[in-house]
């Protein structure tokens, strides 16, 4: 008998219960050897490659592309190197593809629906798409023209569309149906008044796009977060005419000397740090009883992804790094957040996070607090305005970049004075930041 060895999914971070399989890399009865990629799984936090925890055969995979599955289950077997797949009689596999859909759908009459859907098809559009018997019945037995069925988004291997697919299509359509019947009549009575050209650009339905993972992820952890803390912000204004004349004076030098290009970022982490270890509080978080106080400041930094989704890398022990430490930790993290190349332990641990919409031209953003932490600061686009500035000759009008920074705080913990007095401190970092530090 093959010595078999299980695969289970792995746990990657601590606050991860279950993983959904994206992408087998072998195939039943390919070799593979220890440490190569097995597969591609997606947590709530990051995409990750799994290594095989052993040289051999696959022999079983049990868990199937886009299937979530708990850790630590078995989600596919690998045996030695002289294990062997025995072939399979195609005619057993017909036997209980046919029985499987049976008891999948019972009440259905499967040569009742196959010949009235191959009825049905001669007067319908026709597709090159392959779908299932089983797909194929509930649409005769819905009134879908097989057409119809290419407009459906398939989660299934290869993008196909499964039994789950389509019944959640007939869901959505029924539901969508009583308001349209209505919409329709009204309609009816205007189209005749619409020109023909017009009509012939009109859409005929709308699409439907199922939500992704990790936009489910994101959602649930936001409405969490709101749930958790009773949120309090409170906007300051900073001059930052001095961060943009240190850019500007040192932004090539910089790049010379690092390899990385001279952002506003890292000078921003910098100003928060320092201001944090005036005020530690703000790097606290909370469990049902306690306020834990953490030993470093783990700074998160929210990055934009090119699919439009959102990821927060954490650049851990910020306080001990240097001015280039942070520079280019935040170069790599970012580089590597849109490239999908983060490990998990890379958006793991934050206790304090920075978001900057300003990047985007938002004047300024009220941010969701990113849980376990008690704090998130946001930071607007940096703006020329015409500023009064007392001066020794009387107060006069002058021309500064400006910058809205806005905290978002847990009120559990943090009260209106300590977290204003935790931004005015930042501010005047900000706006009196050594330039040294970006020199050493």
């Amino acid at each position: 008998k093959a010595n078999m060895i299980d695969v289970v999914m792995p746990k990657m971070g601590e606050s991860i219960t279950e993983g959904t399989i994206l992408e087998w890399k072998k195939s039943i009865g390919e070799m593979i050897g220890k440490d190569e990629t097995l597969l591609e799984i997606s947590t709530d936090k990051v995409d990750s490659e799994v290594p095989s925890p052993a040289e051999g055969t696959l022999l079983e995979i049990i868990a199937q592309v886009n299937d979530t599955v708990p850790v630590g289950e078995v989600i596919a077997r690998i045996g030695d190197s002289s294990s062997k797949i025995e072939p399979v009689n195609d005619s057993l596999i017909e036997k209980q593809s046919s029985k499987t859909d049976e008891n999948l759908e019972p009440h259905l009459n499967s040569e009742k629906n196959e010949l009235a859907y191959s009825k049905s098809t001669s007067k319908v559009r026709d597709t090159k798409n392959f779908y299932s018997p089983l797909v194929k019945s509930i649409a005769a037995k819905e009134g879908i023209e097989l057409g119809d069925l290419d407009l459906i988004s398939g989660t299934g291997i290869g993008g196909r569309v499964n039994k789950k697919d389509i019944l959640s299509f007939l869901a959505n359509r029924s539901n969508l149906q009583e308001s349209s019947d209505l919409a329709e009549l009204k309609l009816d009575e205007k189209i005749d008044h619409i020109p023909q050209q017009e009509l012939r650009r009109a859409p005929m339905k709308d699409s439907l796009e199922p939500i992704s993972r990790m936009r489910k992820k994101i959602g649930e952890h936001m409405r969490q977060s709101l749930q958790t803390s009773p949120h309090v912000y409170t906007t300051v204004e900073a001059d930052v005419t001095n961060l943009v004349e240190i850019r500007n004076t040192f932004k090539d030098s910089f790049r010379e000397r690092s390899g990385v290009g001279l952002t506003y970022t890292p000078m921003l982490l910098d100003s928060c740090a320092q201001a944090i270890q005036e005020f530690p509080l703000m790097n606290a978080s909370m469990d049902e009883e306690n306020i834990i106080h953490h030993q470093h400041i783990n700074m998160g930094v929210a990055v934009a992804l090119p699919d439009d989704n959102l990821i927060v890398p954490v650049i851990h022990s910020s306080e001990e790094k240097n001015f280039l430490g942070l520079a280019r930790s935040t170069a790599d993290l970012a580089k590597r957040a849109r490239e999908n190349n983060l490990n998990p332990e890379d958006v793991f641990g934050s206790t304090f996070t920075l978001t900057n919409p300003g990047v985007f031209g938002g004047l300024f953003g009220m941010g969701i607090i990113n849980q376990p932490n008690v704090g998130i600061l946001s930071v607007g686009s940096f703006q020329k305005r015409p500023v009064v500035k007392e001066t020794d000759y009387g107060d006069t009008i002058v021309v500064r970049s400006m910058v809205y920074l806005t905290l978002s705080y847990d009120h559990r913990i943090i009260d209106g004075a300590y977290g204003t007095k935790f931004l005015s401190r930042l501010v005047d970092i900000i706006e009196n930041y050594d330039r040294s530090r970006v020199q050493n």
